[in-house]
């Protein structure tokens, strides 16, 4: 079982990570080469605790246990004294390399799986459980015991580019930079689109502008080995290398209908095709994908209930939309 965690990285995802496990009462120790980074996170703590106690959510001897739980250093070396880093177990959050790619730097490949937390770590339930053929079952089931310990609801999920959310997310919010390219709609008018059509907060601009567009890119990227489809669109590799974000007007013009139609159908065309061709490799069951879909990205009407509602006819347009 495991007792104590080193967390490489104490930025937005690593923060976000030791929250979980320090309430969880393991023994994180968060080791980070910038003293301004832990500060940070130091701070970061302060605010989450005085939210949490505020909202009746945790009282002060809660909070105290928990802050009690972490320690952080600037030494690598710090990783010896816990149970998830040599003979022990490896996890890496990567939201887009091949975890298989990563094991190939270790003597001991079976000891690495993915574990993909979805920002906020501290509040998102769902953990991508990316296992390799190398990977060791054992290795598999602490990694489950672990998220459930921490309160994670975890998805498993094969190896493969972009594992099962990332799949069809990054297609669907390049699939809306490319409609913009085109001059067809602003981000604020496709954003308005996407809300209303599949019953999410957020649309595709606001969650790039969240997540960073240059992390889109950079996962777009390594989604490109499977083909045109996945390639980046001219807007985000612009927008993802100068390291900027998107303009998003605040009260955008109403769209005529034949527009919004079209949007429409190439937003969903970009999120159900993706999800289909990871059904048809196994990388994880429609359950699992549907869950990931509403628990992780919002998503009021997801890929798998929108793929159950077509016909056979409908679902091969979609399989073959958007192909040369």
């Amino acid at each position: 079982m495991i007792r104590s965690v080193s967390i490489i990285g104490a930025g937005t995802m690593g923060g976000g990570i030791a929250l979980t496990t320090i309430k969880a009462g393991l023994q994180t120790c968060v080791i980070d080469l910038s003293p301004e980074a832990l500060a940070r996170l130091d701070q970061r703590l302060d605010r989450h605790f005085a939210r949490e106690i505020e909202k009746g959510r945790m009282d002060e001897g809660q909070m105290r246990a928990a802050r009690n739980c972490l320690t952080v250093s600037g030494d690598l070396a710090a990783v010896a004294g816990s149970d998830v880093a040599r003979e022990v177990m490896i996890a890496t959050n990567t939201s887009c390399l091949l975890v298989s790619e990563i094991g190939t730097v270790l003597d001991d490949p079976g000891r690495l799986l993915g574990l993909h937390y979805f920002a906020p770590a501290e509040a998102c339930p769902t953990v991508e459980v990316i296992s390799t053929p190398a990977t060791r079952e054992p290795v598999r089931s602490q990694a489950l015991d672990f998220l459930t310990r921490t309160g994670k609801s975890p998805l498993p999920c094969k190896d493969s580019p972009g594992f099962a959310l990332n799949r069809f997310l990054c297609p669907y919010c390049n699939e809306a930079v490319r409609i913009m390219d085109e001059g067809l709609a602003t981000p604020a008018q496709i954003d308005a689109v996407a809300r209303d059509l599949f019953d999410v907060p957020a649309g595709p601009f606001q969650v790039m502008n969240l997540t960073k567009p240059a992390i889109m890119l950079h996962a777009m990227q390594g989604l490109e080995r499977l083909g045109e489809n996945y390639r980046p669109a001219a807007g985000l590799l612009k927008i993802g290398r100068e390291g900027t974000g998107w303009r998003i007007d605040e009260d955008p013009r109403a769209l005529p209908d034949v527009t919004r139609r079209i949007i429409a159908g190439r937003l969903t065309d970009a999120l159900c095709r993706p999800a289909m061709e990871a059904l048809a490799e196994g990388v994880a069951s429609a359950e699992d994908m549907d869950r990931g879909a509403r628990e992780a990205l919002r998503l009021g009407r997801t890929p798998i209930a929108i793929l159950d509602g077509m016909s056979a006819a409908e679902r091969e347009r979609t399989r073959t939309a958007g192909r040369a």
